[in-house]
Protein backbone atom coordinates (compact mmCIF):
# COMPACT_ATOMS: atom_id res chain seq x y z
CA UNK A 1 0.00 0.00 0.00
CA UNK A 2 2.94 2.09 0.81
CA UNK A 3 4.27 2.08 -2.82
CA UNK A 4 1.18 2.26 -4.15
CA UNK A 5 0.55 5.58 -2.73
CA UNK A 6 4.43 6.79 -3.76
CA UNK A 7 3.59 5.74 -7.13
CA UNK A 8 0.39 7.84 -7.10
CA UNK A 9 2.00 10.88 -5.30
CA UNK A 10 5.02 10.88 -7.96
CA UNK A 11 2.08 10.91 -10.69
CA UNK A 12 -0.18 13.05 -9.22
CA UNK A 13 2.92 15.91 -8.45
CA UNK A 14 4.59 14.78 -12.22
CA UNK A 15 0.69 15.54 -14.03
CA UNK A 16 -0.22 19.11 -11.71
CA UNK A 17 3.45 20.41 -12.58
CA UNK A 18 3.37 19.65 -16.49
CA UNK A 19 -0.29 21.12 -16.25
CA UNK A 20 0.73 24.28 -15.03
CA UNK A 21 4.27 24.74 -17.05
CA UNK A 22 2.71 23.90 -19.82
CA UNK A 23 -0.24 27.05 -19.09
CA UNK A 24 2.13 29.20 -17.45
CA UNK A 25 4.78 29.13 -20.29
CA UNK A 26 2.10 29.68 -23.01
CA UNK A 27 1.49 32.75 -21.15
CA UNK A 28 4.70 33.84 -22.93
CA UNK A 29 5.41 31.76 -25.56
CA UNK A 30 1.62 31.26 -27.22
CA UNK A 31 1.99 27.59 -28.69
CA UNK A 32 -1.55 26.64 -27.51
CA UNK A 33 -3.94 28.83 -30.24
CA UNK A 34 -6.56 30.85 -28.37
CA UNK A 35 -10.10 31.67 -29.72
CA UNK A 36 -12.09 34.78 -29.33
CA UNK A 37 -12.26 36.00 -26.00
CA UNK A 38 -15.91 35.23 -24.44
CA UNK A 39 -18.68 37.92 -24.22
CA UNK A 40 -19.34 39.76 -21.84
CA UNK A 41 -17.89 39.81 -18.56
CA UNK A 42 -15.67 37.20 -18.66
CA UNK A 43 -13.85 38.96 -22.12
CA UNK A 44 -14.00 41.74 -20.67
CA UNK A 45 -11.78 40.54 -17.47
CA UNK A 46 -9.73 38.37 -19.76
CA UNK A 47 -9.10 41.72 -21.85
CA UNK A 48 -7.96 43.66 -18.60
CA UNK A 49 -5.53 40.76 -17.83
CA UNK A 50 -3.80 40.68 -21.38
CA UNK A 51 -4.00 44.51 -21.55
CA UNK A 52 -1.88 45.11 -18.40
CA UNK A 53 0.47 42.23 -18.72
CA UNK A 54 -1.16 40.74 -15.87
CA UNK A 55 -1.44 37.29 -17.40
CA UNK A 56 2.55 37.27 -17.51
CA UNK A 57 2.65 37.76 -13.73
CA UNK A 58 0.46 34.79 -12.98
CA UNK A 59 1.94 32.77 -15.93
CA UNK A 60 5.43 33.02 -13.92
CA UNK A 61 3.95 31.78 -10.98
CA UNK A 62 2.41 28.82 -12.88
CA UNK A 63 5.93 28.10 -14.48
CA UNK A 64 7.37 28.06 -10.79
CA UNK A 65 4.88 26.75 -9.22
CA UNK A 66 4.50 23.36 -11.16
CA UNK A 67 8.78 23.73 -11.99
CA UNK A 68 8.65 23.45 -7.85
CA UNK A 69 6.76 20.20 -8.40
CA UNK A 70 8.70 18.83 -10.83
CA UNK A 71 11.71 18.96 -9.33
CA UNK A 72 10.20 17.39 -6.31
CA UNK A 73 12.32 19.95 -4.18
CA UNK A 74 9.83 22.77 -1.98
CA UNK A 75 6.89 20.74 -3.02
CA UNK A 76 4.68 22.40 -0.51
CA UNK A 77 5.47 25.76 -1.64
CA UNK A 78 4.95 24.79 -5.15
CA UNK A 79 1.37 23.63 -3.86
CA UNK A 80 0.72 27.14 -1.93
CA UNK A 81 1.88 29.09 -4.82
CA UNK A 82 -0.62 26.73 -7.17
CA UNK A 83 -3.47 26.86 -5.08
CA UNK A 84 -3.69 30.13 -5.13
CA UNK A 85 -3.71 30.12 -8.69
CA UNK A 86 -6.89 27.25 -8.70
CA UNK A 87 -8.86 29.19 -6.30
CA UNK A 88 -8.40 32.51 -8.82
CA UNK A 89 -9.52 29.72 -11.50
CA UNK A 90 -12.63 28.87 -9.74
CA UNK A 91 -13.22 31.90 -8.73
CA UNK A 92 -13.29 32.51 -12.83
CA UNK A 93 -15.42 29.96 -13.75
CA UNK A 94 -17.97 30.51 -10.86
CA UNK A 95 -18.58 34.11 -11.34
CA UNK A 96 -17.63 34.47 -15.50
CA UNK A 97 -17.37 31.30 -17.08
CA UNK A 98 -18.88 28.15 -16.10
CA UNK A 99 -18.52 25.92 -18.97
CA UNK A 100 -14.58 25.31 -18.10
CA UNK A 101 -15.02 24.32 -14.83
CA UNK A 102 -13.71 20.71 -16.03
CA UNK A 103 -9.80 21.61 -15.81
CA UNK A 104 -10.55 23.31 -12.28
CA UNK A 105 -12.11 19.83 -10.95
CA UNK A 106 -8.95 17.89 -12.66
CA UNK A 107 -6.48 20.74 -10.94
CA UNK A 108 -8.45 20.82 -7.34
CA UNK A 109 -8.47 16.70 -7.23
CA UNK A 110 -4.68 16.44 -7.74
CA UNK A 111 -3.74 19.64 -5.67
CA UNK A 112 -5.57 17.97 -2.70
CA UNK A 113 -4.92 14.96 -2.88
CA UNK A 114 -1.21 15.94 -2.89
CA UNK A 115 -2.04 18.46 0.09
CA UNK A 116 -3.15 15.77 1.65
CA UNK A 117 0.20 13.74 1.11
CA UNK A 118 2.32 16.52 2.09
CA UNK A 119 0.04 17.83 5.27
CA UNK A 120 3.02 17.15 7.67
CA UNK A 121 4.62 20.19 6.02
CA UNK A 122 1.38 22.24 6.90
CA UNK A 123 0.59 20.89 9.82
CA UNK A 124 2.61 24.38 11.81
CA UNK A 125 0.17 26.59 9.94
CA UNK A 126 -3.22 24.58 10.77
CA UNK A 127 -2.29 24.67 14.59
CA UNK A 128 -4.39 26.81 16.60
Amino acid sequence: MKGTMKIATIIARILLGLIFVVFGSNAFLHFIPMGPLPKGVAGEYLHALFISRYVHVVGVFQVVGGLLLLIGRFVPLGLTILGAIIVNIWLFHILMAPEGLAPAIVVTVLELFLLWRYRDAFAGILRG
